[in-house]
């Protein structure tokens, strides 16, 4: 503010000065005043200068704002933002790794898996001796039940991580709202990304546990359907009627 004043001061006298010159044009240069030489046209070219010179520096100042502004959205752009949620969803993704882990009886694992169909659900599992049949039988109950238990707990397990996940989801909005460079924006935007792929982690385990669930149910009513045409075709095999003999009743 005192620059411009100043600035508006030196070209009003130059203007002034100019009029006094024009006006006073056959004055003499070398008239005298108190023993000092003044020459108009000197100092109006004088005030001029100055004015120039003013000029100039107001100039360079505004370029030096401008670098300094350049600088300081440069350094907002390259900070980064002060919310990392990063730890918290790699916590929810293993807690329900860790309930998939601990499925019952039958794993989440191909080999497993083979290995107990082959044992209980196909083949010689279905055509053994009777007690074979019934221990089978259980075995086989015994996986559903625990199939469908172990859907039960995915799930709880996935509706407790809807509290941390709407936590986390209020931060990062709230972060990238209150951004203030490009990078924070970035990361913000990476971090919800994150959130969502947590998510989908959360649904593809619910899915996979329930699927489980039910393939073992339905695997387990094709396994009886096998067995009670077996117990048939057992009930209707031909066998050896009594066979009459010498029967002694008393010892001599």
């Amino acid at each position: 503010m005192k620059t411009t004043i100043l600035r508006r001061a030196i070209l009003a006298g130059a203007i002034a000065t100019s009029s006094v010159i024009g006006i006073t044009a056959a004055t003499p240069a070398h008239a005298q005043f108190g023993g000092i030489v003044y020459d108009p046209t000197n100092y109006a070219q004088n005030v001029l200068t100055a004015a120039r010179s003013l000029q100039q520096v107001n100039n360079q100042i505004q370029q030096i704002q401008q670098q300094a502004t350049s600088l300081i959205n440069e350094a907002r752009n390259l900070a980064s933002l002060p919310f990392n949620s990063l730890q918290q969803l790699q916590q929810q993704v293993q807690r329900t790794q860790q309930l998939l882990g601990e499925a019952q009886r039958i794993a989440y694992d191909v080999q497993n898996v083979q290995q107990v169909f082959s044992s209980r659900y196909k083949g010689a599992a279905l055509t053994g001796t009777h007690a074979q049949m019934v221990a089978n039988a259980n075995a086989r109950w015994e996986d559903s039940v625990g199939a469908f238990e172990d859907a039960l707990r995915v799930q709880a397990g996935v509706v407790g991580n809807i509290d941390g996940a709407r936590t986390t989801m209020d931060g990062l909005v709230s972060s990238s709202q209150s951004a203030t460079g490009a990078l924070q924006a970035a990361q913000a935007g990476n971090q919800l990304l994150a959130l969502q792929s947590q998510q989908l982690a959360d649904l593809t385990a619910l899915l996979a546990a329930q699927g489980r669930a039910q393939a073992l149910d339905s695997a387990r009513n094709a396994a009886v359907e096998a067995e009670s045409r077996e117990r048939l075709r057992r009930f209707l095999t031909p066998r050896t009627g009594y066979q009459p003999g010498n029967a002694r009743m008393f010892h001599d």
